[in-house]
């Protein structure tokens, strides 16, 4: 009882001095919190939201691509793709990692989390990648039919270089919506930096967490979404005035 006629009780963090007055006086933003938890909270969570990223955007990259060649030359296999991809993608990611968790073998694990963030990446790859290389233009696959280029070196030398730009477009909305949704999977796995954002959220007084943890997240889709913006310019360099 006299807890609650104190009210709402600010977290030491076990620290002591004016060091900690800004946590005391429960500020929006200490800086001092981020600088004493950055080793222990806040760089573990970055780095295993960066790993949940990239198994995550690998895999679906691989599936989606794999999916999209075989769909290139089979037309009757995009509609079934298409179908169940997008219906992968539209459900609610709490409500995916519900279904996923009582599949035996997953349970309350990364493996569910990235089964969860690999379904969101299907859709996007997968009709991208389709996408250009059906718009590499007629007459320069005739062109290469021409000078003697077999199916494999025209995929190969033409068709895929020139549908660049439109897979790489598909991996970067890829990358971002998986760097956005790892943070829910922290639910299930309690990894990355949806963790201290949860656990800033629990805590309903103390905000340097949530803000640090989520401003992480924002610049991480932001630097990965440059670095992929580098890497096309670098590979596509006739698209360089496009982008």
């Amino acid at each position: 009882m006299l807890l609650l006629a104190a009210g709402p009780v600010i977290p030491t963090f076990g620290g002591g001095g004016s060091s900690f007055s800004c946590e005391r006086a429960n500020r929006l933003f200490c800086p001092s919190w981020v600088s004493h938890n950055w080793g222990s909270v806040l760089w573990p969570a970055l780095r295993q939201h960066v790993e949940l990223t990239l198994i995550a955007v690998a895999i679906g990259f691989v599936i989606s691509t794999t999916l999209a060649l075989i769909a290139y030359r089979r037309r009757w296999l995009e509609r079934p793709v298409l179908v169940v991809t997008s219906i992968l993608y539209t459900i609610p990611s709490l409500a995916l990692f519900e279904l996923l968790e009582p599949v035996p073998g997953l349970g309350l694990s990364r493996t569910t989390a990235e089964i969860a963030l690999v379904s969101y990446t299907l859709l996007i790859m997968f009709r991208n990648t389709l996408t250009g290389l059906r718009e590499v233009p007629p007459d320069v696959r005739d062109a290469a039919a021409g000078m003697g280029m077999g199916p494999l070196q025209l995929l190969l030398r033409i068709e895929l270089p020139l549908a660049l730009p439109a897979i790489i477009a598909g991996l970067r909305i890829a990358t971002v919506t998986v760097i956005s949704l790892a943070t829910v999977a922290s639910l299930i796995d309690n990894e990355g930096l949806g963790a201290p954002i949860l656990s800033a959220i629990a805590n309903e007084v103390f905000k340097t967490e949530l803000i640090a943890a989520g401003g992480m997240a924002v610049v991480l889709a932001l630097m990965a979404d440059g670095v992929l913006v580098l890497l096309q310019r670098r590979l596509t360099p006739w698209t360089r005035t496009a982008i």
